[in-house]
């Protein structure tokens, strides 16, 4: 699966729902059938499956049918779009924060450099 807008944005819309998440958390695990998913959640089975339904187009999951049972897994691959988009962004901040990091070091060894140094203005005169 390569990364396009609609790919990308079908990945993040179906990670916007903790109800999903926590499916994606549970089969981080290994494979589980449909009623073991299920089972945490107060909703309905309809509801269940519409959830499992976004997370297989949005193709973080694969479902399969065997037998009776109706079996769910997390696609190895499934995020890595999403993942690639994010680590472009996660690489900017970290290079920001390195480029800050110098900066601030910088500034304060130049501070402490201006202190080392004796002033050299002439003293003020007190006042009689």
């Amino acid at each position: 699966m390569r990364s396009t807008p609609d790919s990308l944005s079908a990945v993040f819309a179906a990670l916007a729902d903790p109800t999903r998440r926590a499916i994606l958390v549970r089969l981080a695990e290994g494979a589980a059938p449909v009623g073991e998913l299920a089972r945490p959640f107060d909703m309905s089975a309809p509801a269940i499956s519409k959830h499992l339904r976004v997370l297989s187009d949005a193709g973080l999951i694969e479902r399969e049918v065997n037998a009776r049972w109706r079996i769910c897994r997390l696609r190895a691959d499934g995020m890595r779009d999403a993942h690639d988009w994010l680590e472009t962004y996660r690489q900017f901040w970290e290079d920001s924060l390195d480029r800050l990091k110098v900066f601030v070091e910088a500034s304060s060894g130049a501070g402490q450099d201006a202190a080392a140094v004796p002033d050299t203005r002439s003293p003020q005169r007190e006042k009689p």
